[in-house]
């Protein structure tokens, strides 16, 4: 038999050889077919596809294509594209009190180049888009949780819009709400834009509607009409329940002491001293929601009793960290077991702040009833968590945060200023009379100097909020040659007897109007200050005297 010899026969090898050729061959033919392609065709324009989709969705009311409306989104998913024109991204208008607009021959031959939509739809969602964009373009500090539907304003070409923020120097998750009316005009390629705004709380088609609460005992004369209700805050006292509850539960009760009528300093170093021995104690705070405010902070100037916790603090957040009950409510239930049943209630009497929380540890009695009856200092509650306990006490700061209702003040204050502003501290009072203790300290703060240090920080004609315990309004009429000068006082209607501070407060207090205090003041001005863009502080800025007398620095 004859063997082939692979040497000898090259079939094979050819064979492989044509299939590559002809696959080369095709993958070429290919490529230049694409390359001719790629430099005849020429595509249509993105922007008049854009525009032509635009008018087939919205000029027809049978039109098959909806957008959903039910799902409004926020401003962070919109983001102005770098590509786009600049004249329909135009969007850094300033807001102020009276409609910024363009010339009404603009917006004339916008309106002329738009025949098709020269009618603004409030409703349309392209307006949100525009106001959303316009929103974040202008507030750098604002995060933008979520909008209303716009409605329409009071004229041809407005709209009015909600929405709910919190600012981005606030740590909490609180929402606040604006409400403002837009001028709404067209930009290029007919698309919506805002060609002027006013400021704050300007939009009163969007606001929500009025209320009419009764509060108990007042009759007629109890009905208080809220313009602009906060509906989220929840501040109630919880309720404990039936007697077999109040018997499962176990309690950590705190007898007034020393610190009652003090300064609020004062009082909460020692409120979070008892709040933290009754996490530690696994147990739930009894609380007094009746506080005593010092003289130093009252409007009389005397110490002023019944004031309620909640004017000062945020008790929905405190009940939702902390387990807490209202002494009115435990007494009561406290006394209605005992009057109903033979075997009492179990009390755990301490009557002295030496006894130790670590020694209260394991204690299984129902109630723990801590009773401060010793002179000061001895009765104090703070006195608690001194010696070994202040390693086993963690004061839990995190569960008191300021009132939303004075909080809401401040977001009037800020938003009226645009949320564009910077801030000075002025510290005045007892201490610029105290020379011993800082005696540069009034100098520093008298109205030349202010003008001199502030001219060097903070840029002319800027919104400047000044923080101040002076009290004399004119005090600071010098630095109006410099800046736009805004003071606490400048914004009374924030809680004057039309407010929404003022009806929720007065229903607090049984119908009863509630002052405005000093510690109030301290609490708005602070947080303020906290939000300016510049902030220039007393005892770091403008002296060189210690925050706490001379040689405490």
């Amino acid at each position: 038999m004859k063997e082939v010899n692979p040497t000898t026969d090259p079939i094979g090898q050819n064979l492989i050889k044509v299939i590559s050729n002809v696959c080369f061959s095709v993958f070429v033919f290919s490529v230049l077919i694409c390359t001719v392609i790629a430099i005849v065709y020429q595509p249509p324009d993105p922007w008049e596809s854009s525009r032509a989709l635009t008018r087939v969705f919205t000029q027809f009311e049978n039109a098959t294509f909806q957008t959903d409306t039910s799902v409004l989104k926020t401003g962070e998913d919109f983001v102005v594209s770098p590509s786009a024109s600049p004249a329909a991204m135009d969007m850094s208008i300033p807001l102020s009190d009276a409609i910024i607009e363009k010339s009404a021959e603009g917006l004339q031959n916008l309106s002329l180049a738009c025949e098709d939509v020269n009618v603004v739809n409030c409703s349309d969602p392209g307006v949100l888009i525009a106001i959303e964009k316009f929103n974040m373009r202008l507030f750098k500090s604002i995060v933008f949780l979520e909008y209303q539907m716009p409605v329409d304003g009071s004229k041809a070409g407005e709209c009015d819009v909600a929405w709910r923020f919190r600012n981005k120097k606030e740590k909490s998750w609180r929402k606040y709400r604006d409400f403002r009316r837009f001028r709404i005009g067209y930009g290029e390629n007919c698309t919506y834009k805002v060609v002027g705004a006013k400021g704050w709380h300007s939009g009163i088609n969007a606001r929500r509607p009025r209320r009419r609460e009764n509060v108990a005992g007042r009759g007629d004369r109890g009905k208080v009409t809220s313009q602009f209700r906060d509906d989220e805050i929840n501040d109630t006292i919880p309720v404990l329940g039936s007697d077999t509850n109040f018997r499962k539960g176990k309690y950590l009760y705190y007898s007034r002491g020393g610190d009652y009528c003090k300064e609020m300093n004062h009082y909460v170093w020692s409120f979070l001293c008892a709040l933290g021995e009754a996490q530690y104690l696994n147990r739930t705070f009894v609380m007094d929601l009746s506080i005593c405010l010092s003289a130093t902070h009252s409007t009389s100037h005397k110490d002023e009793e019944g004031k309620d916790f909640r004017f000062y603090y945020d008790f929905e957040h405190l009940k939702e960290v902390a387990s807490i009950a209202g002494e009115s409510d435990f007494l009561r239930d406290w006394r209605r077991w005992n009057k109903s049943h033979k075997k009492k209630i179990p009390v755990r009497k301490v009557v002295s702040h030496k006894v130790t929380p670590m020694q209260l540890k394991n204690d299984r009695s129902t109630i723990i009833w801590r009773q401060f009856d010793a002179p000061e200092p001895e009765n104090y509650w703070y006195r608690v968590c001194e010696g070994p306990a202040a390693k086993y006490i963690q004061r839990p700061w995190h569960a008191l945060w300021k009132s939303k209702r004075l909080m809401n003040i401040v977001s009037e204050i800020s938003g009226q200023m645009d949320w564009d502003f910077d801030a000075v501290h002025v510290v005045r009072g007892e201490k610029a009379q105290n020379k011993d203790k800082w005696p540069h300290l009034d100098a520093d703060t008298m109205p030349d100097a202010l003008v001199t240090k502030l001219q060097g920080v903070i840029q002319p004609w800027r919104n400047l909020y000044i923080a101040t315990n002076e009290p004399f309004y004119n005090y600071f009429d010098k630095l109006r040659s410099h800046y736009k000068v805004h003071l606490l006082d400048d914004y009374k209607q924030a809680w004057g007897n039309t407010s929404e501070w003022y009806n929720e407060t007065m229903m607090l207090n049984a119908g009863r109007p509630v002052d405005f205090d000093g510690y109030m003041r301290v609490e708005v001005d602070t947080e303020v200050l906290y939000r300016a863009k510049t902030r220039v502080e007393t005892f770091y800025n403008l002296t060189n005297d210690c925050k706490d007398g001379i040689n405490t620095c």
